[in-house]
């Protein structure tokens, strides 16, 4: 890509010189870089020598937002809808009431249900005393031991009676409470798929709450990061990894930036995609970013370990595909196709085609041939720097090429018009 680009901007400056010419009417003999066989100077350029690094890498993935917590409420009990206590699409708390369903019929029930209680504990009573008085009798043989057995057999009775008619009102009491929806979770209510009026049954749905904050990115990388994650993450906790999200805006362009946290990464490789499943959250205290968005998630603070990498801008296309300048033991540049990996940031990770201890160009090599003798200038090590100086010398020279070539069309035109009004004049 950057050689093509070069090409391009070195036609660009022929244009404009061949137009600056045309212009002014005038023709330059072509200045020889090198006469009679003279060796040309040495080009200084920025070198290194190649060492294994640790490099830091941020990568992204597609993905879909979902709300871990969303709840589609569920009728519980059976009866007329009575009330709607929400407008959809509004924000409901936790333990706010939504939906009543029927109350005065299931409180009723209750009310019914502590009479049979009290009528049970007073038959538990009776036979309290009657189980005590016969204990009594017996003791000065004025009963049998059957009906002392059996004024005990009626007491279990009563007591279980109670029991039952205690689970039969707490039973009641539940009906009671699920008469009134309430919200299990906060969230953005959706539609009401009941209208008031309606009758309900047990199990009926009734509408669905989103959570909004925290959200939940599920999303598939491959085994290869997957394992140099793990690697990297050793012995620590998943959540020390930094995760951004990048949502699109409305109009297709860059929208909102959430930060958040892997909080897991998946043990096994999926045999389908040989992927890993990882999983990040994200707060989402504004509500703005909405789950079922399609979004990138991006990791930060990945690396690779003892990799061989070099400048971005070192990099070229030579005719057998990737290339970079190798110095000899003369200081002269040979060029060698090299296997890239990944790139990180203004970092071009190299897999193959280069060893550690070798000396490489790692400035601009644009004007570089084989053979050419090099001037070696140190490196600092900051990739960013060079890539960005580079990037700086590429635009000045654009905006000199189309400065060029806008002066030399108006001098042309103005020669034309002077042109023009000699022959008007004869």
């Amino acid at each position: 890509m950057k050689t093509l680009f070069r090409n391009g901007r070195m036609a660009l400056w022929g244009l404009a010189a061949g137009l600056l010419l045309a212009a002014c009417g005038q023709e330059e003999a072509p200045q020889q870089a090198q006469q009679g066989g003279q060796e040309r100077p040495p080009q200084p350029v920025e070198v290194a020598e190649l060492s294994p690094r640790d490099i830091s890498l941020e990568k992204s993935y597609p993905s879909l937002l979902r709300s871990d917590d969303e709840v589609t409420l569920v009728a519980r009990v059976s009866g007329t809808l009575e009330e709607r206590h929400f407008e959809p699409g509004q924000l409901v708390e936790e333990g706010q009431t939504l939906y009543t369903i029927e109350p005065d019929l299931y409180q009723a029930v209750v009310n019914q249900r502590e009479a049979d209680l009290q009528s049970a504990r007073a038959e538990l009573a009776r036979a309290q005393r009657d189980a005590e008085r016969f204990e009594r009798l017996l003791s000065q043989n004025s009963v049998s031991r059957q009906q002392v057995d059996q004024a005990r057999a009626e007491l279990g009775v009563a007591s279980a009676s109670v029991a039952q008619a205690e689970a039969a009102l707490e039973s009641a009491r539940i009906d009671l409470r699920y008469a009134e929806v309430t919200a299990p979770v906060s969230g953005m209510i959706g539609l009401s798929q009941i209208n008031v009026g309606n009758l309900v049954n047990s199990g009926t749905e009734l509408a669905t709450i989103t959570p909004l904050d925290p959200l939940e990115v599920r999303f598939q990388l491959p085994q290869r990061d997957a394992f140099e994650l793990r690697r990297q993450i050793g012995e620590s906790s998943v959540d020390a990894i930094t995760a951004r999200l990048q949502v699109p805006g409305v109009d297709g362009g860059e929208g909102d930036v959430l930060e958040g946290r892997l909080d897991f990464l998946g043990s096994r490789v999926d045999e389908a995609t040989s992927t890993v499943q990882a999983s990040a959250s994200f707060p989402n205290s504004d509500g703005q970013v909405l789950p079922g968005q399609f979004v990138r998630v991006s990791l930060e603070g990945l690396k690779r370990f003892d990799v061989l990498a070099v400048p971005e801008i070192a990099v070229g296309q030579g005719l057998m595909g990737p290339q970079l300048f190798v110095l000899d033991d003369d200081d002269v540049a040979r060029a060698r196709p090299v296997d890239l990996g990944e790139v990180a940031g203004p970092w071009q990770i190299i897999r193959g085609g280069i060893e550690a201890g070798e000396r490489v160009i790692v400035g601009d090599p644009s004007g570089i041939e084989p053979g050419t003798p090099i001037d070696p200038q140190p490196f600092d090590g900051d990739a960013g720097e060079i890539v960005e100086a580079v990037e700086n010398a590429e635009a000045e020279e654009e905006k000199q090429a189309a400065e060029a070539i806008q002066e030399g069309g108006d001098a042309g035109a103005s020669a034309q018009a002077d042109e023009g009004g000699e022959d008007d004049a004869s």
